[in-house]
């Protein structure tokens, strides 16, 4: 009788255990997941307003702004630049300037 009360014990813990672990896992996941989303959201938030600044330069001074930094400058962008990194590419002064946004850790694990 004693080993079969102490087979069911430790196969309640095991059990109990394995719970834990598969709902931390679950956890984890879902927390990654959430994060990787935050930060993508966070990134098209930032293309959207560097091209709302462009736009509103061009309509304010008839040219597309040289650089991010002058959108900072003089149109009120702040970039975190330790979450992202913001590629600009402007081909002429009355051309809309290319923006591309990446999360920082994107690039990170792309080896870049």
């Amino acid at each position: 009788m004693r080993k079969k009360c102490d087979f069911k014990m430790w196969f309640s813990l095991t059990g109990s255990v394995a719970v834990v672990l598969a709902a931390a896992a679950l956890m984890t996941a879902g927390v990654s997941q959430l994060s990787r989303r935050t930060e993508e959201e966070g990134a098209r938030n930032l293309v959207q307003a560097v091209r709302r600044a462009s736009v509103q330069c061009y309509a304010i001074e008839g040219r597309y702004p040289p650089s991010v930094e002058y959108l900072e400058e003089n149109y009120g962008i702040a970039i975190d630049r330790e979450r992202y990194h913001v590629f600009y590419e402007g081909f002429a002064s009355n051309i809309m300037p290319d923006i591309t946004v990446f999360p920082v850790s994107e690039l990170e694990e792309q080896g870049e």
